[in-house]
């Protein structure tokens, strides 16, 4: 089992002929995923051939999902342009979004999360990103940049704000391996949140207990930790990146910024904990205590 992705998943690239989506393109076809076309309407009936695959580059997302059955879209798409690939996929009806792009505008993604709330969006479109690594079902497909070969399939969800910090943890745990991995990004306006995907942990079979990663800034991991109180009953383990970040300054993701004792990685870890979220001080730390979860389950 798995969340959101999985081997049957149909994938379009939006940017497909641009030198990331092609690169990455040609990863995501090695890593196992059914790539079936991609979208440049400057380059609409013409073919892209990568890892030696000849793939159809249609005009819009509406004619690919129509010409392929895709029902994935992934974004390497430029800031300036990305709200507008984005409400055209939601328009188009793609199940799931995966928007890699990093710095989209904040006012263009709020916009983009408001269709999504809006009946403008009649198919549920669920989005993931902006400036995210994707998602990786492992042994099945991946959806991003997450490198492929990191760990394999196997009993632990993961879920981050951080995707340096999400490649971390899977090689870290490799030998026990995930069901899925996926990076929401660490902007300030996000798709899919940390509650949307340990909701959707909690309720696959085979997501034996489940690693969470925040940082500093915003209320995520706080809200966070009030729904595994009162939904999750699967063991969660945690790592907030940032403990030594100082106040008041932005520290690489956009919305990592700590104001006053709002959002710092301290207060973090004591609400998760507070909720019996086990919560390492390193990644390492994270993965050890991962490992002693899984050894008593």
């Amino acid at each position: 089992m798995s969340i959101y992705l999985n081997k049957d998943s149909k994938i379009i690239v939006q940017g497909i002929t641009g030198g990331m989506g092609a690169k990455h393109t040609t990863l995501m076809l090695q890593s196992g995923s059914n790539i079936v076309g991609g979208v440049n309407a400057r380059k609409a009936g013409t073919t892209v051939e990568l890892d030696g695959k000849e793939l159809p580059v249609f005009g819009t997302v509406e004619e690919a999902m129509k010409e392929t059955g895709a029902d994935v879209s992934v974004a390497f798409v430029p800031p300036a342009f990305t709200k507008d690939a984005c409400i055209e996929a939601i328009d188009a009806g793609i199940g799931l979004l995966v928007v890699i792009t990093e710095g989209v505008p904040v006012q263009d993604t709020a916009e983009v999360w408001s269709y999504l709330q809006s009946d403008a969006n009649t198919a549920g479109t669920r989005m993931i990103g902006p400036n995210c690594p994707g998602i990786i079902t492992p042994g099945e497909s991946l959806a991003g940049i997450t490198p492929h070969t990191i760990a394999g399939t196997g009993p632990v969800g993961l879920v981050s704000k951080s995707g340096t910090l999400t490649y971390q943890m899977m090689f870290e745990l490799k030998d026990y391996g995930f069901s899925t991995a996926i990076g929401i990004g660490g902007d300030p306006i996000i798709g899919t949140t940390h509650i949307d995907a340990l909701a959707a942990f909690e309720a696959d079979p085979d997501t034996k207990a489940i690693v969470m990663i925040g940082e500093i800034g915003g209320d995520a991991e706080e809200r966070a930790a009030a729904y595994i109180k009162d939904n999750v009953t699967k063991p969660v383990v945690g790592y907030v990146a940032g403990f030594t970040a100082p106040e008041g300054k932005t520290m690489g993701h956009a919305g990592a910024i700590v104001s006053g004792s709002s959002g710092t990685a301290q207060a973090k870890k004591e609400a998760l904990e507070a909720v019996g979220v086990k919560v390492g001080k390193t990644p390492s730390e994270t993965a050890a205590l991962m490992r002693e979860v899984l050894a008593n389950l």
